[in-house]
């Protein structure tokens, strides 16, 4: 077992042990070069070269259009709350590239994560003359099982990274599968139905596995059919009867459990929470992991997932983060704001001051391959967001749309929008908190809310080391 440092951090370590950290992720960026290559040859030599860890591990694989998150911070907070060692993926990372891989809640640290991305890298040199050069995400695949084997998880929660059929996390069944939904989103790599795009989702339940899905439709169809051919019983999650919420929770009326607090604030998180809970329900069935209803209450009424209708309070304000990367998520966050806005106030001493009247102002940036026409439009539709405030902006990579563009779709699909157009992420924020009146929502993309978390929330455990100069 290879041995970690006894807090998460970067904080205490020498110059060349940063100085290796820092170098371990810019190689492991610049694997991004490579883009997306789907298909799972690569992933699975990767793996052999490090000894297959991923045979060692047991748990589930989830996939799906939104919410794998949303089921992965739930299951796994109801794990913990069991005492049950696990591993998870949150992805992508907001603040610290260490995020991509925790247990037990925790990210790893800098001088394992360091370690890794060299074993990986040798492996990658091995295997390139037959494979190809390693992406990115398949490299991170490769380190996130030898992390969870080294350190001996009991259960792991693996988040799909694109589709399933063909996305590297397939290299590993862990004895259960699970979609959570389907809908349009990533149609370049995946179809431009949602049939489709089921199909490559439903690709990940294979014979033997105990499998879950939320999905409804013509893609419940298609999971139905490949869970029949596979002979993979299937547990179809139905949303549950949302019975309250407040500023930071909702209450769902979940199953065998009753009236139980989630945590997470959005009424669609009620759906998301009875698929984690068919989850720990299947993790149960494959001989896997079993928690008790004290424990997945513990664990739903505490669990936590940053930059998804995450409310913060800077400033004397309330501002709530949230991705909405695709018209599902926009429509999600909609009625969310509808939602809570009777709790959200506008500059004040403190949270919980009372629903204000002023204008929400929206700080707002989008990748250029995503469906940001639709995005905007299912933004529209929150009542919330009328007359508010927008400020648009760049966010980082080759993919974002530029601000100038996102600027005139907003003018096509609301000419009278108060329009802001600022180029640089951080200055839009500034900005925002500088002119509004009421709540401030940060939306469209992870990499602006990560850039908002990194500005407005002190984590000590993603305070990643200082890289002095050579």
């Amino acid at each position: 077992m290879r041995p970690s440092l006894p807090d998460s951090d970067g904080a205490g370590l020498d110059p060349a042990a940063a100085r290796a950290y820092h170098a371990a992720v810019r190689a492991l960026e610049q694997r991004g070069r490579f883009g997306v290559r789907l298909g799972l040859a690569r992933t699975r030599a990767l793996l052999h070269v490090l000894g297959d860890p991923q045979l060692a591990v047991r748990g589930a694989l989830v996939g799906g259009t939104n919410g794998k998150g949303s089921v992965l911070a739930l299951a796994g907070s109801a794990l913990r709350a069991a005492g049950i060692r696990v591993g998870t993926t949150p992805k992508p990372h907001l603040v610290s590239y260490r995020e991509r891989m925790e247990i037990d809640g925790r990210p790893i640290d800098a001088v394992t994560f360091a370690a890794l991305v060299g074993d990986a890298l040798e492996a990658a040199d091995r295997i390139e003359r037959r494979h190809g050069q390693p992406t990115e995400f398949e490299l991170l695949t490769a380190m996130l099982f030898r992390w969870f084997a080294d350190e001996g998880v009991t259960v792991a929660l693996v988040e799909v990274g694109l589709g399933g059929r063909l996305d590297a996390t397939h290299a590993w069944d862990g004895g259960v599968a699970a979609i959570t939904n389907v809908a349009l989103d990533h149609q370049a790599w995946l179809g431009d139905t949602v049939e489709a795009i089921a199909r490559e989702k439903a690709a990940i339940i294979e014979r033997g596995d105990v499998a879950v899905t939320g999905a409804s439709g013509a893609a419940l169809a298609v999971i139905r059919r490949r869970a029949r051919r596979v002979e993979a019983p299937l547990t179809e999650v139905a949303p549950p009867v949302v019975l309250g919420m407040d500023r930071d929770a909702i209450e769902v009326a979940l199953g065998a459990l009753g009236p139980t607090r989630i945590s997470l604030r959005g009424r669609h998180q009620a759906h998301n929470a009875a698929v984690a809970d068919a989850v720990l329900d299947a993790l149960g069935s494959a001989g896997i992991a079993s928690v008790d209803a004290s424990a997945r209450r513990r664990g739903y009424g505490s669990a936590t997932w940053p930059g998804r209708l995450e409310l913060l309070r800077v400033r004397g304000r309330d501002v709530l983060l949230d991705g909405a990367h695709n018209p599902a998520g926009a429509a999600a966050l909609a009625q969310a704001l509808d939602d809570l806005l009777p709790y959200l106030g506008g500059p004040g001493p403190g949270p919980g001051d009372g629903a204000t009247e002023a204008p929400m102002t929206l700080v707002h940036g989008s990748m250029g391959d995503k469906d940001v026409d639709g995005i905007i439009e299912a933004l529209l539709g929150s009542r919330s967001l009328e007359g508010a405030r927008v400020i648009v902006t760049n966010v980082p990579g080759e993919r974002a749309l530029p601000a100038a563009e996102l600027s005139r779709r907003w003018r096509r699909l609301r000419p009278d929008t108060e329009l802001t157009v600022l180029t640089d992420a951080g200055a839009a924020l500034d900005r925002a908190l500088a002119v509004a009146e009421g709540p401030v929502v940060v939306a469209g993309s992870l990499y602006l809310v990560g850039e908002a978390r990194r500005r407005w929330v002190d984590d000590p455990l993603l305070r990643d080391p200082e890289e002095a100069a050579p």
